[in-house]
């Protein structure tokens, strides 16, 4: 089993080949998932001549079974609930504001940590890429675009180096374009299919989203 990339930079780089037609639009702008995102993201953004920015996504997990998400919290105040598994699982509104006010406060400081002070950016009629380093479940991805949703884009377009086939179709039905540069046979796992996965860093992030502004930024 052979890796397809060297490094989430150069499957950003590959990537954005495919990304082409979105190169050079004013109403295109490139969100990616932090952290593993953030480095794709910036390859893209700056072949497409792009804005780069963070959409931080946190999942609301059941209590009791944290990996079972009943919603999700993302970048620009937007929730999104499970109501049918809400109401299923009898769910009370105690136990969702209690989840959604820890997760709120984990998804500020990250807001923080990566935007400072800067607004999260008016995304109503864009074309918004969303950035991630590969889809395994999808299930963050698939939050985001949900709550991307509510902040009335013109288009969504999700983009990754590398998914499983089955996921990646699976957003067929939710994103307006789904581009997955490899789909490779057995998937397992997404670090499989980079030669260098280490964790990418809050520094990092903070560096390539500076690198990102003054790069967009005239003269």
């Amino acid at each position: 089993m052979n890796a397809q990339f060297h490094d989430r930079r150069d499957a950003g780089r590959r990537l954005a080949a495919e990304l082409r037609p979105y190169a050079d639009r004013s109403d295109v702008i490139v969100l990616a998932l932090p952290r593993g995102g953030v480095p794709v993201g910036f390859e893209i953004a700056d072949a497409l001549h792009a804005p780069l920015e963070v959409f931080v996504v946190r999942k609301l997990g059941l209590p009791g079974q944290e990996e079972l998400a009943m919603g999700a919290l993302a970048s620009g105040g937007v929730r999104v609930l499970d109501d049918a598994l809400i109401r299923a699982l009898h769910v009370s509104d105690d136990d969702v504001q209690r989840v959604t006010r820890w997760e709120q406060a984990e998804l500020e400081r990250r807001e923080h940590q990566y935007r400072g002070s800067r607004n999260f950016p008016d995304l109503h009629g864009k074309t918004v890429i969303l950035v991630d380093d590969g889809l395994a479940t999808g299930a963050t991805m698939r939050a985001a675009v949900l709550a991307l949703r509510k902040e009335e884009p013109r288009a969504v377009v999700v983009a990754v180096p590398v998914a499983a086939a089955e996921t990646c179709n699976a957003f067929r039905t939710i994103a307006d374009d789904i581009v997955c540069a490899k789909t490779p046979e057995p998937f397992i796992a997404v670090g499989l299919w980079y030669e260098d996965f280490s964790q990418t860093t809050d520094d990092e992030v903070r560096d390539l989203l500076e690198h990102a502004r003054h790069a967009s930024t005239p003269g």
